[in-house]
C-alpha cells in the first residue's frame, strides 16, 4: 500500500484530554471510556468538539503505553478532575493518511518515519493519531487515521 506523506504547518489546537497508560490490548476499552468522560463534560458545558478525536503517544511500549486521549475544542476550557485543558502545539509536522483497520497501521508509521529521515527532519518522539471517521459508522477497511509526528 502507498501512503501520502507530507510536511505541514499546524496552528495550535485547544483540546480537553486525559493522560493515562494502557496496554495495546486494552486500548479500545480505555479510549472508549475516556472519550465518553470528555464528551459528557463537554455536554455539561454545552460545548462541542471541533475536530477529530485523537491520541498522543508519548512512548511505544505496547504493554505500558503513555497516552493522551483528547478532543479538540474551540477555546480553552477549564480542567475538571482528570480532564485537562491542553493543546496540540503549533508547529511543523510530518503527516500521513492511513486508511484501514487500526490493527494494520504499523506500515504507515514506518513509511512516515523513513519519509522524515529522507527529508532531513527529526521527530520529537511524540506521535499523534487523529481519527477522521467513526468506527461505529464505517467498516474497519474504511477507517481514516491521520498520523502526525511533530518535528524538532
Amino acid at each position: 500500500m502507498s501512503y501520502k506523506c507530507e510536511i505541514i504547518e499546524r496552528d495550535a489546537q485547544n483540546t480537553l484530554s486525559i493522560r493515562t497508560t494502557s496496554s495495546v490490548q486494552n486500548l479500545p476499552e480505555v479510549l472508549g471510556k475516556n472519550y465518553g468522560v470528555i464528551m459528557q463534560y463537554l455536554g455539561q458545558l454545552n460545548e462541542q468538539m471541533v475536530g477529530a478525536p485523537f491520541v498522543a503517544y508519548y512512548n511505544m511500549d505496547m504493554q505500558n503505553l503513555d497516552i493522551e486521549i483528547g478532543i479538540p475544542v474551540a477555546k480553552k476550557i477549564s480542567s475538571k478532575d482528570e480532564i485537562k485543558a491542553s493543546e496540540i502545539p503549533r508547529g511543523k509536522y510530518a503527516s500521513c493518511l492511513y486508511i484501514g483497520p487500526y490493527s494494520g497501521v504499523a506500515p504507515a508509521y514506518e513509511t512516515l518515519a523513513k519519509y522524515i529521515e529522507d527529508q532531513g527532519y527529526e521527530p520529537t518522539g511524540i506521535a499523534y493519531e487523529l481519527y477522521l471517521n467513526d468506527p461505529s459508522v464505517v467498516s474497519p477497511e474504511e477507517l481514516q487515521t491521520e498520523i502526525l509526528f511533530p518535528l524538532k
